[in-house]
């Protein structure tokens, strides 16, 4: 008796006339208590919203009701007893249906971020099946929310990947009447080559640039320790890609999961061959349908990928290492003339043609690491002067000018990660390109 043990005992007797419940015959349990309660929901609400609940507010004078109108909707116990029996195994729909109302009219009422995306709520996708929203909700996980704020024009080079990416992915949303029959856009794209090469990038770009519900999925969101659930996995991500049509799969590191099948000593584990029959059967019923699902997939060893995967990946695309005019333009971005950042200024004086044969077998990534290095080669020489002087200003030091010379002592002491491999990426394309 809650009301009772704070005093309140006015308000416990009016309760108990105006129910009709006798609240003297019971008692509460001893592992309940009504402050822990509150206190755990004001914890939880912190934690969700960064905020606490409002318990109470203050009712206008006209929301205001006078005792005997209150008393019209008071319910007895056992009134309230069978309501909420009877609507408890509706929570979660209840919950997911709220969301999607209020997402819905925020789509269409609201400024939101352009970073955001809202999506439909989960239930209206699996039903009352428990187990199918469990794992739909680890899928949904793995969806973009927030856009990485990567462009088309952000990636130096890669024309022929960019060019591909739009036919499959955007001027199918764009011009639907182009792409039927013959012309149905393609339905699964393999991007290989070294590693550091842009592959990833261009993925972030078609999260970014195509308004398409993205799911970046690697070897642990479809992987489970539990016998069947990674088959269920797969078929729930494809059944989720269907439901928030128009949407992209993107399966990173694709070697992980579609290796070659009964290759290695000892066979291979029943459980990754069902998973991979699965991956194989959903691509095929992506080929046959008119759904919007597009799969991108990334590999740095596409050799080791199963054949049936590579028939399924229609197109099959080199991102090779940059060619001298884009490792030229990248250490131009990297490194231009002035830069400003955090209020220091950085000045070079870089032959930037010479660098960028100098650079040659360098991968988009090793160039980035060379620049970066470049640039702090004058900011090591400050440190001594900013540790010993604690007046010193950082905005008003003037660093020294990176030149063409510190590159190249650079490039002398950062060798590249991925030459070696360029030769075999180049035969695995005479035989298995498609472009």
């Amino acid at each position: 008796h809650h009301l009772m043990e704070e005093g309140y005992l006015d308000a416990a007797n009016a309760l108990e006339q105006e129910t009709s419940f006798g609240l003297r015959r019971f008692e509460v349990c001893d592992n309940v208590d009504l402050d822990t309660i509150l206190m755990e929901y004001e914890s939880f609400y912190f934690v969700k919203f960064q905020k606490y609940p409002k318990i109470t507010k203050k009712l206008p004078e006209q929301g205001r009701c006078d005792y005997d109108t209150l008393t019209l909707f008071i319910l007895s116990y056992t009134d309230v007893k069978i309501m909420v029996n009877a609507i408890s195994p509706l929570y979660p729909l209840i919950q997911d249906s709220i969301k999607g109302t209020f997402n819905e009219m925020a789509a269409n009422n609201c400024n939101l971020e352009p970073s955001e995306r809202l999506l439909k709520p989960i239930s209206t996708f699996c039903g009352t099946s428990n187990e199918m929203k469990e794992l739909a909700a680890v899928i949904s996980r793995d969806i973009y929310l927030h856009n990485p704020n990567v462009c088309w024009d952000d990636i130096i080079g890669l024309e022929a990947a960019k060019r591909l990416l739009k036919e499959a992915v955007v001027y199918p949303i764009k011009y639907p009447q182009l792409f039927t029959g013959i012309l149905s856009p393609w339905k699964g794209l393999l991007l290989y080559g070294p590693p550091g090469t842009g592959k990833t990038m261009l993925a972030k770009a078609v999260a970014t640039e195509c308004s398409t519900t993205f799911f970046n999925i690697s070897a642990s969101s479809i992987v489970s320790k539990w016998r069947g659930d990674s088959e269920k996995l797969v078929r729930v991500l494809f059944e989720l890609a269907r439901y928030h049509a128009p949407s992209t799969i993107f399966l990173d590191e694709l070697e992980s999961v579609m290796g070659q099948r009964g290759v290695g000593h000892g066979g291979e584990h029943e459980g990754s061959r069902r998973m991979k029959t699965e991956l194989l059967v959903q691509m095929d019923g992506l080929a046959r349908s008119n759904d919007l699902v597009f799969v991108l997939a990334a590999s740095n060893l596409p050799w080791e990928l199963d054949y049936a995967m590579l028939r399924r990946l229609e197109k099959r695309i080199l991102v090779g290492l940059p060619s001298g005019p884009a490792r030229q333009a990248m250490i131009n971005h990297w490194l231009p003339p002035v830069s400003n950042t955090g209020g220091v200024e950085l000045r070079t004086q870089l032959a930037y043609d010479v660098l960028a044969e100098e650079t040659e077998g360098y991968s988009g990534s090793d160039i980035r690491l060379v620049c970066k290095e470049a640039a702090m080669r004058p900011v090591r020489k400050i440190f001594d002067t900013l540790e010993n002087d604690s007046h010193c200003d950082v905005p008003h030091i003037e660093l020294e000018m990176v030149t063409t010379e510190d590159f190249l002592e650079v490039i002398a002491h950062t060798k590249p990660s991925a030459r070696s491999l360029s030769d075999r990426f180049s035969a695995w394309e005479r035989e298995y390109e498609s472009v």
